[in-house]
């Protein structure tokens, strides 16, 4: 596979219309690798139909995807996945009565091939301890191996589904909201974790708390109804009028 030396995903010209109303149009967006990009904007800008698109969770209306120079356009989400492009909390699959080392060693079955080596030995998968426990440990969750994922508390769960997601070995995150409905604690935590999973990976995030996104990113893609707003550091489009007017006029969180 070719890669952009520069840009590792991009969109051209996006478009999704839902029985004639549009909820992605004509969006451009570019994510320079080795980077974390926010995709932000207020309810209902199109932020996770566009999350949707780029993995082929739905199919564009109009436009095209590459992913690493390769047209993704057409490609199934599980194909997509397997080229390293993974999205955390809806790929990642966290059962909830297996404990935490059992779901990050599914995660690592995964990566082997399409079987998961469910008639394998104890043994077998045994093996496969010691790289789970390095992610258990990496997300923070050192001490809680045993535990089922159902035992969790909210903040550490979503550090859990970071871990099944890294166990897939990705070399770019989409992440779609990954602080909600936490408390301060856990957003601290969340965002310390997703800057020390983007050391050597690529991120893509749609997130509503601006202190995560004003910490975090790099660059930034603001949407509204649609389509792209404005685009920049955060400084740059915290001062853009268009951004200030759609956030106050919005009613958004």
């Amino acid at each position: 596979m070719r890669k952009s030396d520069e840009f590792i995903l991009e969109a051209r010209h996006l478009t999704k219309a839902f029985k004639g109303f549009v909820a992605v149009n004509n969006v451009n967006l570019k994510v320079r690798r080795g980077t974390i990009h926010a995709l932000i904007g207020p309810n209902g800008a199109g932020k996770t139909t566009c999350f949707n698109l780029l993995t082929h969770f739905v199919t564009p209306t109009h436009g095209q995807i590459l992913y690493n120079g390769v047209e993704i356009s057409n490609y199934s989400p599980s194909k997509i996945a397997r080229l390293g492009l993974v999205r955390s909390f809806q790929i990642s699959a966290v059962f909830p009565h297996m404990t935490v080392l059992e779901n990050v060693r599914i995660g690592l079955q995964r990566r082997r091939g399409g079987s998961y080596d469910f008639w394998r030995s104890e043994r077998t998968l045994r093996d496969l301890d010691s790289k789970a426990c390095e992610l258990i440990d990496a997300v923070g969750l050192g001490g809680y191996e045993h535990m089922g994922a159902a035992e969790l508390p909210y903040g550490r769960k979503r550090a859990l589904e970071i871990a099944t997601t890294l166990a897939l070995d990705p070399e770019m995150m989409l992440l779609d909201e990954p602080t909600a409905g936490m408390p301060h604690a856990d957003v601290s935590r969340i965002s310390a974790l997703i800057k020390k999973v983007a050391a050597n990976r690529t991120v893509l995030m749609v997130e509503h708390n601006l202190s995560v996104v004003a910490d975090l990113s790099d660059v930034i893609t603001v949407m509204q109804r649609g389509e792209v707003l404005a685009e920049g550091d955060y400084a740059t489009v915290s001062q853009d009028a268009h951004v200030i007017e759609a956030y106050l006029g919005s009613g958004n969180d």
